[in-house]
């Protein structure tokens, strides 16, 4: 595991149509998490989060069955899921876009085609943010 994270277990969903996205967003995240769970649609995408929990979500937009903000809203709503950190990732790089995926909770916001170290980057700081947070302050632990 790279050393700037913090070694926890983490699971992550990753949840896009397209499996070579899938299989690149695991690839670049393998450093950072213990685990992963993948859904190609948004309907799979809520029964993957009500089966197994995840400590961080990958979502894509643009899915054939329910819209990724539809999912954003579904786990924003969920009071077990609102505090889950969601990186949209995304070919959709217009702003209204991504003031919509903003507006709908997105922790953070990614364009396609994406910099693997950027998205681990992200990732990694998220992770640690949320651990950090659960054990009393951005400071804990170290």
């Amino acid at each position: 595991m790279n050393g700037r994270f913090l070694s926890v277990t983490s699971s992550i969903l990753i949840v896009d149509d397209s499996p070579t996205m899938r299989r690149m967003v695991k690839a670049s995240l393998s450093a950072v998490a213990d685990g992963f769970c993948e859904a190609a649609s948004g309907l799979e995408a809520i029964e993957q989060l009500t089966l197994h929990p995840a400590s961080l979500m990958v979502l894509d937009l643009n899915m054939p069955d329910l819209h990724g903000l539809e999912v954003l809203k579904f786990v924003r709503s969920h009071p077990r899921l609102q505090a889950l950190p969601v990186i949209v990732l995304t070919t959709r790089g217009d702003d209204s876009s991504r003031e919509a995926a903003m507006a709908a909770g997105a922790t953070d916001y990614m364009t396609k085609p994406f910099v693997p170290h950027d998205l681990l980057e992200r990732v990694g700081r998220l992770l640690a943010d949320d651990r950090a947070a659960a054990r009393g302050g951005p400071h804990a632990g170290q």
